[in-house]
């Protein structure tokens, strides 16, 4: 009679799948083409450093988010992609050029709040004109082909109406939408949004986002975008980066939207609410990978932003 099978050890752990798991992911990212590279990236402003060395890849077509709190360099990071900070050292690659010149005009971008004065004449139709080429010098006239893309560009936003209002009148959600407009007038590949809805109010905040994933899909675009609003994170990004001076860790929104991981970005115990929306994609996985690598340093580590939203400090 034959013995049986000796194979007492059943399947691997858990440990080892997870790290079997995390390879495939991350092989699997690698093969789709990069739109956004930064290695090693270091910037300084007014003496402090602010970036200490982040590694970012972004394959083409996917949403990913950057959290952290305030100060933990996103804005500077998404100023330095966009060519308006200078690295100390590093390198950038958009959709493959080192020279950043000639990917940018593949770029859009949404700041976080344009602060205008009362006086401020424009209205929408003749700020949006400014965004198209050959347009500059006679914006405030009126073109039937150009009038016709930015009703377009306004209508996909929801805020075709506001065609012809003072671009100073209008509420912060109303001119943030007019911003994405703005950003989408020359169809670029890549769309920049640093905390976009600063200025609108809560009850608008998960409807604004659910258009920015609405648009990002329909137009197959590869988006960065920084937010606070961890719920929202949790429901659209693909992939997330917690950033504070470094990249404190990053993975799938499963895997980063836990305590510990929050911690490594934001210095402090917090835990993330629990909700119950419909994710807006699949994840796959609940894997991501930690970096070793200097955290918690930086001048502002320690210190949560007081807006973040979806976070709770443990008791």
């Amino acid at each position: 009679m034959s013995k049986p099978l000796n194979n007492p050890a059943g399947p691997p752990p858990p440990e080892e799948r997870d790290v079997a798991v995390i390879a495939a992911e991350a092989a699997a990212r690698a093969s789709k083409p990069a739109a956004v590279e930064v290695r090693g990236l270091r910037v300084t402003l007014g003496g402090l450093p602010i970036l200490r060395g982040v590694d970012l890849r972004v394959p083409s077509g996917e949403l990913v988010a950057l959290i952290g709190p305030n100060g933990s360099g996103k804005t500077t990071l998404l100023r330095a992609i966009l060519g308006l900070e200078k690295p100390s050292e590093g390198s950038i690659r958009l959709f493959g050029h080192d020279q950043l010149s000639t990917a940018l005009p593949r770029v859009g971008y949404v700041p976080q709040r344009l602060n205008l004065e009362r006086s401020f004449i424009l209205t929408v139709r003749e700020f949006l004109c400014l965004g198209l080429s050959g347009t500059r010098h006679w914006f405030w006239r009126s073109n039937r082909s150009n009038d016709a893309m930015i009703r377009s560009s306004l209508a996909e936003i929801g805020v075709e109406a506001l065609w012809e209002k003072p671009l100073a009148t209008l509420s912060g959600g109303q001119l943030q939408r007019v911003m994405i407009a703005f950003s989408l007038l020359r169809n670029p590949d890549l769309l920049l949004l640093d905390e976009p809805t600063a200025g609108v109010d809560v009850h608008g905040e998960e409807t604004f986002y659910d258009l920015i994933a609405g648009i990002q899909r329909r137009r197959r675009l590869t988006a960065i975008l920084v937010s606070h609003d961890l719920s929202m994170v949790y429901r659209h990004a693909s992939w997330v980066y917690a950033l504070n001076g470094v990249v404190c860790c990053e993975g799938h929104p499963e895997h980063i939207m836990n305590a510990e991981s929050l911690k490594q970005a934001y210095g402090i115990h917090v835990s993330p609410y629990h909700h119950h929306h419909d994710h807006g994609h699949d994840h796959g996985h609940d894997h991501g990978h930690d970096h070793g690598q200097d955290h918690g340093h930086g001048h502002d580590q320690g210190h949560a932003a007081e807006g973040d939203k979806g976070l709770r400090h443990a008791e």
